[in-house]
């Protein structure tokens, strides 16, 4: 392999396609995961994830001796931090893999290298991480360059998204953004903008608290028009025709690993200052709770007017359309919920993009779209939205507006 310039920590959903992104621009890189079965997957030129091009990327940057992987980090002049940042306990922050994963190269850093976490991460995280490297190798104050870089990509479009979004970049002081600034400026075609780390860090946490407060707008209005009686997605359609309105569409709750978590590190941290915020994630959140009991409430009617057990179809398990990813999604959340007190009914789950579920026995939408009494579209992928349904006597409760206006 070419000389390893950078290493970066997690081969996930957002670390392998960073990593490919960088060998592909001929810079040598090392990426680090836990899982065995990961790194051996990416050295033979695979991938474990669903990406559209990521498989052509990683082939060839493997292929071309730029990109390589390992359970254990090497020396490099850069290091990036691409791991889980999950929540704990009553929805507080877990800053604990990002912390791991800075200890785990504490003993390979050098003067003049660049550390860059991506991870969304809480307000202050980037310079806690320069506090406990610096009090373990305290020669590298003043000659250590230390950087907050957020990613801001929608799964499925990862890889052009890497490559033509803006980016964010703010360091712990005005060297570490100048130093970051050149170093994204290697791979990245949209504009880079410049601040602190703190602001930085901030403004991941700010954009999807955003969504997150638009979607629980839609999702309350999909609440409301159900008990008026009024379609909301027509009603949302003529509602945009307002040249300053844009309302989104709304879904059977909200999920993945940013929309749906990183509201949270406000709420922790600045309790009374984000109420709104904090009110949106009990909206999206009740989403879900509402289609599980319109699904449970429409197989106790079925049975009461045939005088029989219900086959029902629960359409999509990923958190969004068209991706493999079920990271905190609300549709894997409304099936769990709905067999908690199933019966002798039969189910029919679907998720088209996985082949096989741990937990879930997994069903060919066609197959159950034609066996089943009751059909829940709880995930509006492309393959749903060419069924056609001619039978009168198959209830449809969607979700997710695969049949909107």
């Amino acid at each position: 392999m070419t000389q390893t310039k950078v290493v970066t920590i997690g081969l996930g959903y957002i670390g392998l396609p960073t990593s490919a992104l960088i060998a592909g621009n001929g810079i040598g890189v090392y990426g680090v995961d836990i899982s065995q079965h990961v790194v051996d997957t990416i050295n033979a030129g695979k991938i474990h994830i669903v990406e559209p091009d990521l498989d052509k990327a990683v082939s060839s940057a493997v292929e071309k001796g730029f990109l390589k992987a390992g359970t254990t980090p090497v020396s490099a002049d850069t290091y990036l931090i691409v791991v889980p940042t999950p929540f704990k306990g009553n929805f507080e922050p877990d800053i604990s893999y990002v912390q791991a994963a800075t200890e785990g190269i504490i003993p390979l850093l050098k003067e003049g290298d660049l550390y860059i976490i991506e991870s969304t991460s809480p307000v202050g995280t980037t310079e806690k991480m320069r506090d406990l490297i610096f009090s373990k190798r305290p020669e590298l104050i003043d000659n250590f360059f230390l950087a907050y870089c957020p990613e801001r990509v929608l799964p499925g479009n990862v890889m052009h998204e890497l490559v033509h979004n803006d980016r964010v970049i703010g360091g712990v002081d005005e060297a570490s953004t100048k130093k970051a600034m050149t170093f994204y400026a290697q791979f990245v075609k949209g504009a880079l903008h410049s601040t602190n780390a703190r602001t930085a860090e901030m403004c991941k946490l700010t954009e999807n608290a955003s969504r997150d407060s638009q979607i629980a707008f839609a999702n309350e209005l999909s609440l409301i028009c159900d008990k008026a009686d009024i379609n909301v997605w027509e009603l949302i359609k003529l509602a945009n025709k307002h040249p300053r309105v844009n309302i989104l569409q709304p879904g059977c709750g909200v999920g993945g690993h940013c929309i749906a978590v990183d509201p949270y590190f406000l709420t922790a941290d600045f309790p009374m200052e984000s109420r709104m915020i904090a009110q949106a994630r009990e909206t999206n959140n009740y989403k879900s709770f509402w289609c599980a009991d319109k699904i449970r409430e429409a197989r106790k009617k079925f049975k009461l007017k045939n005088n029989r057990e219900p086959k029902i179809a629960l359409m999509g398990l990923a958190f969004k359309p068209n991706i493999d990813d079920l990271r905190e999604s609300p549709a894997k959340y409304i099936v769990q919920r709905v067999l908690q007190d199933a019966n002798d009914e039969e189910y029919f789950i679907v998720e088209p993009n996985i082949k096989e579920h741990n937990i879930f026995k997994l069903t060919d939408y066609k197959e159950a779209v034609e066996k089943a009494d009751i059909i829940a579209f709880l995930v509006a992928h492309d393959e749903f939205k060419e069924i056609i349904i001619t039978e009168e006597d198959k209830l449809l409760l969607d979700f997710c507006g695969i049949n909107k206006i």
